[in-house]
């Protein structure tokens, strides 16, 4: 079976986000690897060489395939922040209706700016999103 692609590496996270072109986007992922460090208590890793994961998890499908991911996570994409791993949890449409600007996919989150958002209902939503990953994981 396939190896996933996506891996923590040795890469350094500091020189992922001084990387970033537009200043204002790196100072916002600058200070979103600050908020989801403190919220998951995890130290911020590369995982390939473009996501900064947050901790991690096995997880294993019906199909027999399985690997390691991160619990939560982020990356500076060409038109949005995407947040990584903020599936279902609950409580989760009451804090996205609180959030502020924002869109969702299946398991992400979409941010234009960091300033578009409360941050303290981002970081209770990084917490929800880790706890309800770990019981879905044990």
């Amino acid at each position: 079976m396939a190896e996933n692609k996506t891996q923590p590496t040795q890469a350094s996270v500091a020189g992922y986000l001084a990387a970033i072109p537009d200043e204002a986007r790196r100072k916002d992922c600058e200070a979103l690897a600050k908020l989801m460090a403190k919220a998951s208590g995890f130290a911020p890793v590369m995982w390939g060489p473009g996501i900064v994961g947050f901790g991690s998890y096995h997880y294993k499908y019906e199909s027999g395939r399985e690997g390691d991911s991160c619990l939560v996570g982020f990356a500076s994409r060409k038109g949005d922040i995407s947040i990584y791993a903020m599936g279902d949890f609950p409580g989760r449409a009451e804090l996205l209706a609180r959030l502020g600007k924002h869109k969702t996919g299946k398991g992400c989150l979409y941010l234009r700016r960091l300033s578009d958002v409360d941050p303290e209902i981002l970081s209770q939503m990084v917490i929800q999103s880790i706890s309800a990953m770990k019981k879905k994981h044990a």
